[in-house]
């Protein structure tokens, strides 16, 4: 999709954009410029974090909306499919 750039300098980023990515009024972005001057514009991500669940290390997502998955359960299932 082609955009244009105001005289203030601000660059609209349009609606399907910003929905596909999650990019809502507040959201941080990060802009870069390369050597070749391509310019690259980005939503930082947290990196994920272990945490024990029920005994379980699990990697957890560090988002507002994680995903409603019980990973735990989905482990043991997995565990118990096998024999000892």
């Amino acid at each position: 999709m082609k955009t244009t750039i105001d005289k203030a300098g601000r660059v609209v980023i349009p609606v399907a954009i910003r929905e596909r990515a999650g990019l809502t009024p507040g959201v941080e972005i990060d802009v870069r410029v390369s050597e070749a001057g391509d310019i690259t514009i980005s939503r930082p991500v947290p990196p994920p974090r272990l945490v024990k669940v029920s005994g379980v290390t699990v990697v957890r997502a560090q988002t507002k909306n994680p995903p409603k998955i019980d990973v735990v359960k989905l482990i043991r299932a997995e565990r118990d499919r096998w024999p000892l």
